[in-house]
């Protein structure tokens, strides 16, 4: 969806966008919908599903809320909750306004979309995997609870639940994160959980990676183009970023039918979290730093330092993280986060106020918004809107600019033949 931010533009963030369309949804053929999706075969993971598809392992989706009526997404989902106290209890009603409510099902679809038969609709990363939904309400679109908690209960619940992944496309804007992350993301860490988290989109305001992109042990995901070059205005940079995925031309399915294409590290983070369930479906034995070193050691190098802000590691290969011999390790390489909090949390207890200073507000998480949203069902008929609004006073404005500069160049040549008679 957007690039990075928060939910909506003030809490975590969706990739926004553009409307183009066709006519009808029923115009939008599912097919021209799957040949959208470079991403299966350009980063390897039609090759990992020679291996496997993901079944038997559950994802945690925290975000808007995943409506699993949507068809590409028929049976994937086993289980959700709500945890903003204004959201149906199994978490399948879309949060906030506009496409931020949308995201959270974008997102899931891409992860583990399970298309609608026939080489129809959106097929996920790890189209056999399931999904957990927890639906959040931040930013705009606030519940009774603050969002620092509905994110700290969303990650214990979905441990409790039985995830083995759980995907954050969400950022709250800053480095640091409240001491009740500490307990909830290491709880997460403690259960043998990995958990992938969006870099962030510069065009939504993120020009750092921020939390929970910056907390030790996460698996953070920068995005890029087409061409596997970084997205500028789609993600964010940061030294805590470990692989890069796709973050443009994404397409998703929409909640009450349809398609969307967008763009943002939003949706690069599911792709990695799709590779990481197929990692764990095919090597059921390994801890979750082993299937994280998998997933960074196998990446595709880009540039000349790795790992680096930009890239990470390099470029996600799923069929390589999937198949290669890659050496076991001791300690999740993305960092200890009780490490970190031994040391940092120590430091700020021994900090004291300055007399009568008022307390800071703490930043409010905010889903990754898309940066650019297109309907998939209206690419081939321009909406009414948009061609009233943008193009045709474009074309109007254009065209008396044109005969504005034809009338001038015409006053400069009859000048300039009188000169040559005198």
């Amino acid at each position: 969806m957007r690039r990075g931010g928060r939910w909506g533009r003030g809490g975590v963030a969706v990739a926004a966008g553009i409307v183009l369309a066709m006519a009808a949804p029923t115009m939008a053929h599912a097919d021209q919908v799957r040949d959208l999706e470079y991403w299966l075969d350009d980063y390897g993971f039609t090759t990992a599903w020679q291996t496997t598809e993901g079944a038997g392992v559950k994802v945690a989706v925290i975000d808007t809320g995943v409506d699993g009526s949507v068809p590409d997404l028929a049976g994937s989902l086993v289980g959700g909750t709500d945890v903003s106290g204004v959201g149906s209890p199994n978490g399948q009603t879309p949060l906030g306004d506009g496409d931020s409510a949308n995201h959270g099902t974008w997102v899931a679809s891409l992860l583990a979309g399970r298309g609608t038969g026939d080489g129809n609709g959106v097929l996920g990363a790890a189209p056999k995997a399931s999904i957990l939904t927890a639906s959040v309400a931040l930013g705009t679109a606030a519940g009774t609870i603050s969002s620092d908690d509905q994110i700290a209960s969303a990650v214990r619940w979905a441990v409790d639940s039985g995830a083995k992944v759980i995907n954050m496309s969400l950022t709250r804007n800053t480095l640091d994160w409240p001491p009740s992350w500490d307990e909830a993301f290491q709880y997460a860490f403690s259960h043998d959980v990995v958990i992938v988290a969006a870099a962030g989109n510069r065009g939504s305001g993120t020009t750092e990676v921020g939390a929970p992109a910056t907390i030790p042990g996460v698996l953070t995901v920068a995005g890029v183009d087409r061409q596997g070059q970084a997205s500028f205005d789609a993600s964010s940079q940061g030294i805590t970023i470990g692989v890069s995925a796709p973050s443009e031309q994404l397409v998703g399915a929409n909640p009450g039918g349809g398609y969307v294409q967008w763009e943002g590290t939003s949706g690069a983070a599911p792709l990695v979290s799709g590779a990481v369930a197929l990692v764990r479906a095919a090597h059921p034995e390994l801890k979750a730093a082993d299937v994280i070193e998998r997933i960074i050691k196998t990446a595709r190098p880009v540039g000349g330092t790795v790992p680096s802000p930009i890239y990470g590691f390099g470029l996600l290969d799923a069929g390589a993280a999937v198949t290669a011999n890659v050496p076991r390790v001791s300690a999740n390489p993305m960092g200890d986060l009780q490490e970190w909090i031994r040391i940092h949390r120590r430091a700020e207890a021994t900090d004291t106020p300055a007399p009568g200073a008022a307390p800071v507000p703490s930043s409010t998480p905010r889903a990754l918004p898309p940066e650019r949203v297109v309907r998939v069902d209206q690419l081939l008929w321009p909406e009414w809107g948009p061609l009233t609004t943008f193009w045709l006073p474009f074309s109007l404005i254009s065209g008396f600019l044109a005969l504005a500069a034809l009338g001038g160049v015409g006053a400069w040549l009859h000048f300039r033949r009188t000169a040559r008679r005198e």
